[in-house]
């Protein structure tokens, strides 16, 4: 019994890792007011970067900082239009997910069953690694999963607890106020933007050097449209956005588990719905009066910022 759990929990948080990734950077991006769509397109360019990176390298560090880096200057894109000509965010990161998605479907065809060059393997704690049951979940999981348990407490900290994030949550609260103040909102927007871009970069990168070594089309299944929403069912905090990550993940490992025992009592095709459903679901909570309500976000979210007003 102890082993089944062990088995379903270091899954479900290796499921969860790449959700969480882009669900922290896009906290960050719409805290300071921009809606950015283009999450999905996003970690496919990181995913297809990282794998490339490894193969040209061999190196996982660069191999991951170039997925990152991947996202982070396709976010700029999205910037320059929705920041600076201040175009419909919905429409700009939409069109950044389908130029995500064509431009890794064309350039990412040559690697297309090519070995990733490198893998991010397993490291496992020692000392830590030995706990019963918690530690197989938490600490035999890739130097991926370990970043990202150090993001989660380091961006609610900078966002909730330094003059940093005092600013960002104003420019995505009340735009003018914050400019009459001095500060620069565009600059602001432009790096939580760009912010948001390298976590969901990292996120690809994760699901293309980890998760499922090597680079195949459409691979993220979805998943950046699964962390917009947890976004908002994380109501923008990034210690929530672990509880939704790893409600997402522990559904996915069920579907490894019940493969695993050989156990039939649900179809695969449900299981396989089952964190989608999930999505929808928060999705329909948050638009519902009350969770309307309960769930708002910034003032200023999808808000372009003119200084004419």
């Amino acid at each position: 019994m102890m082993e089944d759990l062990a088995f379903i929990g270091q899954i479900a948080v290796k499921s969860s890792i790449a959700v969480l990734l882009a669900t922290l950077g896009e906290i960050v991006a719409e805290r300071s007011g921009v809606l950015n769509l283009g999450v999905e397109g996003m970690m496919l360019v990181g995913a297809l970067c990282g794998v490339a990176a490894g193969v040209a390298t061999g190196n996982p560090v660069i191999a991951a900082a170039a997925g990152a880096l991947a996202g982070g200057l396709l976010a700029l894109v999205h910037g320059f239009f929705a920041i600076t000509l201040r175009v419909n965010q919905v429409l700009s990161g939409l069109a950044l997910t389908i130029l995500g998605m064509g431009m890794t479907s064309f350039v990412g065809r040559p690697l297309i069953g090519t070995p990733p060059g490198v893998r991010l393997r397993a490291l496992p704690i020692p000392g830590l690694a030995d706990i019963p049951v918690i530690g197989d979940i938490l600490f035999r999981q890739s130097a991926l999963a370990y970043l990202a348990y150090i993001l989660v407490p380091l961006c609610w900290f900078v966002l909730f607890r330094t003059g940093t994030g005092l600013k960002i949550r104003a420019a995505g609260e009340d735009a003018a106020a914050v400019d009459a103040a001095g500060i620069d909102v565009n600059r602001i927007r432009y790096g939580c933007t760009f912010v948001g871009g390298l976590g969901a970069g990292l996120a690809g990168a994760y699901l293309s050097l980890s998760y499922t070594p090597g680079w195949k089309e459409s691979m993220t299944g979805g998943q950046g449209w699964v962390a917009i929403a947890m976004v908002i069912f994380a109501t923008w905090n990034p210690l929530r956005a672990v509880i939704g990550a790893f409600l997402f993940g522990g559904l996915t490992a069920l579907q490894f588990y019940f493969q695993a025992v050989g156990i039939e009592l649900i179809p695969a095709y449900i299981l396989k719905m089952l964190p989608y459903v999930l999505t929808i679901v928060v999705m329909i909570v948050v638009n519902a009066g009350m969770g309307r309500r309960r769930f708002s976000g910034p003032a200023a979210l999808g808000i372009p910022f003119s200084r004419e007003g």
